[in-house]
């Protein structure tokens, strides 16, 4: 029989995204898979039913129609407890599970017995890049940030020369050149904006730089070897941090934009810019921060709101930035999906198979257990 694949509508606050889009579900198929899509599922990414069931997909509005004897179950989130408890023995779970926080969702497919996979947790290898959700995802989290601080800024971006007189361009910090970083600065650059940017990671320094902006960083020994083999950040020594934020006071207080992305992986997102910071730019500025899901950048930050300070700098802090431009972000990691689908079908079966590289690094829960070591610690 043919692998049954299940996509539930998200229900997580806030989700907008969908797990599989008309154009993954015929990849799906092509594994040998039959898809059920519960309606409404793409809603929120302005995907019509009929585009799924064009495509082949089984559209069911009863929710237990679609989890009957699902095989896999692809989400952009977790699962609800509801959908958890309708899924067989053995069933599996692809998800962004948010596995070091949301204890309870692990907790919960691990006691269901299901084979459960963090899309978070893909490795950053050659091989895997088709699959890497979170830089898929980040990267359309970095345009938007500066698209929402383009809306919020009282001022245009680029320098302008009018007979009325010349309309200065905007000054753009944009705090941590990962992905998301990246994709700030190379579309703050592309609305006329002078960018600056800084990391702790050396090898940003040179990314940076090619996308035309300036690199501000203290570039000491530690700075030189602050970066782990993944390619992530590591954490700074607290005299590194101490130079890092001098540097960064003296720069903030200049800028009409901070855009801060700094995140490491299973910890509280990283202070960066504190009250003081905040306080000290000029009124109009607009500070976003995308790690507010994590905790916040920036002090003073609320998730899900706009913060008006008392000086007039404006925080954005709206969650789910991806969510935001749900259609892409939604194709993108349908696409992501449905690779990782393709590890997990072979000739039309399901075949799991847990000693492949990227099925073992983000496996999170199997055999009624939590298998995953970061998680499980």
């Amino acid at each position: 029989m043919a692998v049954a694949i299940a996509v539930t509508r998200e229900r997580r606050d806030g989700e907008t995204r969908c797990a599989v889009t008309p154009e993954s579900v015929k990849k799906l198929i092509a594994l040998g898979a039959t898809v059920a899509i519960e309606a409404g599922t793409g809603a929120g990414s302005s995907i019509p039913d009929a585009d799924y069931a064009a495509a082949g997909a089984i559209v069911a509005k009863d929710i237990k129609a679609v989890l009957a004897g699902a095989d896999v179950l692809l989400k952009v989130r977790g699962p609800t407890a509801q959908e958890t408890s309708a899924l067989k023995p053995g069933a599996v779970v692809v998800a962004l599970l948010d596995a070091y926080r949301d204890k309870e969702t692990v907790t919960a497919l691990s006691g269901a017995g299901v084979t459960a996979f963090a899309m978070e947790f893909v490795p950053r290898i050659t091989r895997a890049q088709v699959m890497d959700a979170l830089s898929s995802q980040a990267n359309l989290a970095g345009y938007r940030a500066v698209i929402e601080a383009a809306w919020a800024f009282g001022k245009g971006f680029p320098m302008m020369m009018t007979a009325a007189g010349t309309v200065a361009p905007a000054k753009v910090f944009v705090m941590g050149a990962g992905v998301a970083g990246l994709q700030a600065v190379a579309t703050a650059r592309r609305l006329g904006a002078v960018v600056t940017a800084t990391d702790v990671r050396p090898a940003s320094k040179e990314q940076v730089e090619s996308l035309g902006a300036k690199f501000v960083a203290v570039e000491d020994e530690e700075f030189k070897a602050a970066e782990t083999a993944a390619g992530y950040a590591k954490p700074m020594s607290a005299e590194y941090q101490a130079k890092q934020a001098e540097l960064t006071a003296s720069h903030i207080v200049k800028q009409d934009i901070v855009i801060t992305t700094a995140l490491i992986p299973g910890r509280p997102a990283p202070r960066l810019v504190t009250a003081a910071h905040v306080a000290s730019m000029k009124p109009g500025s607009v500070l976003v921060d995308l790690a507010i899901d994590n905790g916040g950048n920036v002090e003073g930050a609320k998730a899900g709101e706009v913060v008006t300070t008392a000086n007039g700098v404006q925080i954005v802090g709206w969650t789910n930035m991806a969510g935001r431009i749900a259609a892409d972000a939604s194709a993108l990691y349908a696409r992501n999906l449905a690779a990782f689908a393709g590890l997990l079908i072979r000739d039309g079966a399901l075949a799991v198979d847990l000693e492949d590289e990227i099925l073992k690094a983000a496996a999170v829960t199997h055999g009624g257990a939590v298998v995953h070591e970061g998680v499980r610690g």
